[in-house]
């Protein structure tokens, strides 16, 4: 590595860097696999720097919409070594992009950070709740969005050195589990001028391939009714937990008559406080997920008839709050092979004698656990659907799109699981985190370096969706559910 930059500190490497990328960009052009090789080493370079960051998001743990700390922190991981940062993007006070160089291509990477509720964790093998809150990284966000950024940075390295010419981003996008944050971001226009998009999710096995997702509409059913007290004077209450019930009643009968694949789940966020007291407010919030886009649309509408007969049915009057929805992922093979190929080359994963106990004491809580060295393997998912939902799907349907995930979790740990918490609380998750980001960083120079393959990646775009324009999940005028996390309140 050229002026000894990679050989520093990691405080004093990224001040270094700073002033490296804010200078003028040199001229000079090493050979493409030097430096893409340059590229790659360069997020190792910088680990220590890139874990502390995610450690600060673990601890933090904070809810969607709400990651005030959280967003802060990558944004200024960022704009520290030379990045153009705009925040508050899309009516999101968490939410920004973050840019370095000019012109095109625009590369993106995505970034997430928000925790989920429930979730408290120690980083320890057993279940143990932190004390100072109830939120824990149970999907490995806080290790996402400094992946990302970090990867990002070794491209702005590449971009300052001449080797590469265009425009790295990095979109901060809050609020994934349930939030839509991206979806608003494409309506917004905040990605039309991007080439092609890269994300990665931490996982229990290293992923690649061509697959797609189910998409989802979230929704709040808020009812209210008349209180009273239910043993001396129940007639004249008309209980808003009845309605609840009545609408969760429904959806079960509902599931019987839906195309396959469709799922429809939910949780009671208000039931009232004392069974003596005929509850006026009462709260439930739903997904419904298929595969298909326009099945989604149709269930939910069919949903939301199932709260208008519990209202209806118990003399209460219902508000429906639509969270946002989310389309299905949109594979894009030309793009997959590229990220396939770059983690199947780069994945050197390998558990230390500590870690291999660690986990093997995780392993006890698990109903399926893998063989621990399974790590090594990359599996191939092109033309599987997985069973899970994310606003990336949006962002797909408009620029070109692929992902990775890595291993930051003991193999046969599900996502949203305190396991999960534990492990990405540690040196596994690390582990992982790093892998993704130098993944991330060569499948970049690789679309930076061949312009065939973002051409290549636009007709493949075009031809799948041809006939189906993408339309979001959102209602007119809808604006970002920024207290979607909130207790509900009468």
């Amino acid at each position: 590595m050229s002026d000894g930059l990679f050989d520093s500190t990691p405080h004093l490497r990224r001040a270094l860097l700073a002033a490296a990328l804010v200078a003028t960009p040199a001229f000079s052009q090493p050979p493409a696999d030097e430096g893409k090789r340059a590229l790659v080493e360069s997020v190792g370079a910088d680990a220590d720097s890139t874990w502390g960051v995610a450690q600060d998001l673990w601890k933090w743990a904070e809810p969607g919409y709400q990651e005030t700390r959280s967003a802060e922190r990558l944004a200024l991981m960022l704009e520290e070594v030379g990045f153009r940062v705009e925040r508050g993007v899309a009516g999101m006070p968490t939410g920004f992009v973050a840019e370095y160089g000019t012109g095109q291509p625009v590369i993106a990477l995505l970034a997430e950070f928000d925790a989920l509720p429930g979730l408290s964790q120690e980083a320890v093998p057993e279940r143990r709740a932190r004390e100072e809150t109830t939120w824990g990284h149970g999907c490995g966000h806080h290790l996402f969005g400094p992946g990302s950024a970090a990867a990002a940075i070794a491209v702005a390295e590449q971009l300052k050195a001449g080797a590469l010419q265009g425009t790295i981003r990095v979109y901060g996008t809050p609020a994934e589990e349930g939030g839509s944050a991206k979806t608003f971001m494409v309506r917004d226009g905040l990605f039309d001028d991007v080439d092609a998009a890269l994300h990665w999710h931490p996982s229990s096995a290293n992923v690649a391939g061509d697959p797609s997702n189910l998409a989802r509409i979230a929704v709040k059913f808020r009812f209210r009714g008349r209180s009273a007290h239910a043993a001396g004077a129940p007639e004249m209450g008309r209980s808003a937990l009845d309605a609840v019930e009545l609408t969760a009643h429904a959806a079960q009968l509902l599931r019987e008559h839906t195309p396959d694949f469709t799922r429809i789940h939910h949780v009671i966020t208000s039931g009232g406080g004392a069974p003596n007291v005929v509850p006026d407010f009462a709260e439930v919030f739903f997904y419904v997920r298929h595969p298909d886009v326009t099945v989604v649309r149709s269930v939910y509408d069919r949903l939301v008839k199932c709260a208008e007969g519990g209202a209806l049915a118990t003399g209460t009057r219902l508000q429906v709050e639509n969270i946002g929805g989310t389309h299905n992922l949109l594979p894009n093979e030309t793009l997959t092979q590229v990220s396939l190929a770059n983690l199947r080359a780069l994945n050197d994963l390998e558990f230390d004698e500590e870690e291999l106990q660690w986990a093997e004491k995780l392993q006890e809580s698990l109903m399926r656990p893998r063989p621990l060295d399974s790590i090594r393997e990359v599996r191939d998912m092109s033309g599987e659907i997985s069973r899970g939902s994310t606003d990336v799907g949006d962002v797909s349907w408009v620029v070109p799109t692929t992902g990775i995930a890595t291993v930051c979790w003991v193999p046969g740990t599900p996502a949203h699981s305190w396991q999960a918490t534990a492990a990405g609380g540690m040196s596994i998750g690390r582990k992982g985190m790093l892998l993704a980001a130098r993944t991330l960083a060569a499948t970049a120079w690789d679309l930076f370096t061949r312009p065939e393959l973002l051409a290549a990646a636009q007709q493949e775009l075009e031809r799948r969706r041809e006939g189906n324009d993408y339309e979001a999940l959102l209602a007119p005028g809808q604006q970002p559910p920024l207290n979607y996390r909130n207790a509900p309140k009468d």
